[in-house]
């Protein structure tokens, strides 16, 4: 029953207007500072996956070395690319799996293959060590930015660089603005309220976190691992009965025999308290 890993957000939301600066010319000092912060990011980026490959075996890493050659050569490069993804995704290397998306996206740049890529480096960040994720994270943000460039209305890659911010950046509050002009669009969108339920879950808001997975259940009710984090907000309010009664639902929908037993066996332990 893992829950996704979110970083704490309190207090209030202010919404910057950064279109104010939208034609503002950025002094050469700061295009330096950029310049060298995403140099930076890239060796960064490379050394973790040069320490991804140096823990593979022979066969391993002589596969994915004939995989990059014919990367290299290959007329059909979608092909190419799709096959490298699966044996990186097959070696449970998300990171590296992500990389090579974003390779992908910037030999045929359109909206899908760079929404696609950053979504690959968000999954990733939420599984890798706590000292790489602000990378991994970075790496998702700059591959959304380039989606909403192509398309300033995918609500999706707004909402998901929206939360990449509030997670793994330095500046949380500009994640929270994105979050709230995409609310004020589409206050239904299932992705926004899974988001911002998982906000106030980990900040420990379980009254404003019941109502917001309620209302993904009511907008997606097949998403049933909601009722784990209802249960788990009703325990943290002391109210058992509520706790069991989701377990119960969640047990009643998955199919999965084994979470089907490890789900009764804690609603029995529950009981018992």
């Amino acid at each position: 029953m893992n829950k996704t890993q979110l970083l704490v957000v309190a207090g209030s939301v202010v919404l910057i207007v950064l279109l104010l600066f939208a034609n503002t010319t950025i002094p050469k000092k700061e295009e330096a500072v950029s310049s060298e912060h995403a140099s930076s990011k890239e060796a960064g980026l490379m050394l973790m996956i040069e320490s991804v490959k140096s823990g593979l075996s022979a066969v391993q890493k002589k596969k994915v070395e004939d995989l990059d050659g014919a990367l290299k050569s290959a007329s059909d490069k979608k092909l190419a690319f799709e096959n490298i993804i699966n044996e990186w995704d097959s070696l449970k290397q998300p990171v590296v799996a992500a990389y090579y998306y974003e390779e992908a996206a910037k030999v045929a740049s359109n909206e899908k293959n760079w929404f696609i890529a950053g979504n690959r480096y968000l999954g990733a960040s939420r599984l890798v060590k706590d000292a790489d994720k602000p990378l991994v994270y970075g790496k998702a943000i700059e591959c959304f930015e380039k989606t909403l460039q192509i398309n300033p209305n995918n609500m999706d890659a707004k909402i998901n660089l929206g939360a990449c911010y509030v997670e793994g950046s330095s500046e949380p509050m500009k994640g929270i603005g994105l979050l709230r002009e995409a609310e004020k669009t589409d206050s239904n969108n299932v992705n926004l309220q899974l988001n911002f339920a998982f906000f106030s879950e980990k900040s420990g808001q379980w009254d404003r976190a019941i109502r917001r997975f309620e209302k993904v259940l009511v907008l997606q009710p097949d998403f049933i691992e909601a009722y784990l984090h209802l249960s788990d907000a009703y325990q943290q309010k002391g109210d058992k009965l509520k706790a069991i009664d989701c377990l119960e639902k969640y047990y009643s929908l998955v199919d999965d025999e084994a979470v089907k037993k490890d789900t009764r066996d804690f609603i029995n332990k529950l009981k018992k308290q």
